[in-house]
């Protein structure tokens, strides 16, 4: 007995966010806001900064300005591959940079460090998975980037005595 093979050309459901992935959009956007707030209220002090935490900086602010954008807009298409190249290069940037930024532990690294090296594998792994259409396995490994590599991270940064808590709260 044969069996009949139906073909279609339709395209494939787009995959739209879920109560998780709205509340990492969210919850970008509050880092967001804190992160410029606490730059605001430290404009003082920005002379005393070195380069290599203001490039660290300014690569966080891009992936944590892109990442609701990516988390709520449509999945798949032209721009958002576009955007995601910017967001992993922002992404894998900061985590680097973050090495080379260490004044929690008299200038050795904090325990933040680790979600860094984190992100340095797991994000590659991301762009890999997103170019060979593995969707779960993409939307699975954003989630989990976006929760600890850059969440959990970014609201580290500003208790214990760090510069961005000292600048929001100091």
């Amino acid at each position: 007995m044969a069996s009949v093979v139906e073909r279609t050309n339709a395209k494939p459901k787009p995959v739209t966010p879920d109560g998780y992935e709205r509340f990492l959009a969210y919850a970008a956007l509050l880092l967001l806001a804190a992160i410029l707030l606490a730059l605001g209220r430290g404009f003082d002090e920005w002379g005393k900064i070195p380069w290599t935490v203001w490039a660290h900086l300014s690569t966080v602010l891009v992936a944590v300005a892109l990442t609701p954008v990516m988390l709520l807009r449509r999945r798949g298409d032209v721009r958002h591959r576009l955007l995601g190249r910017i967001w992993v290069i922002a992404l894998v940037a900061t985590a680097a940079l973050s090495f080379a930024v260490r004044g929690i532990n008299h200038g050795g690294l904090s325990y933040i460090h680790l979600l860094s090296a984190f992100t340095l594998v797991q994000v590659p792994l991301l762009w890999w998975s997103a170019r060979n259409h593995r969707v779960a396995a993409h939307r699975i490994g954003v989630r989990g980037v976006v929760t600890g590599g850059l969440l959990v991270a970014g609201f580290f940064t500003f208790p214990f005595g760090r510069l961005l808590g000292h600048w929001l709260f100091g």
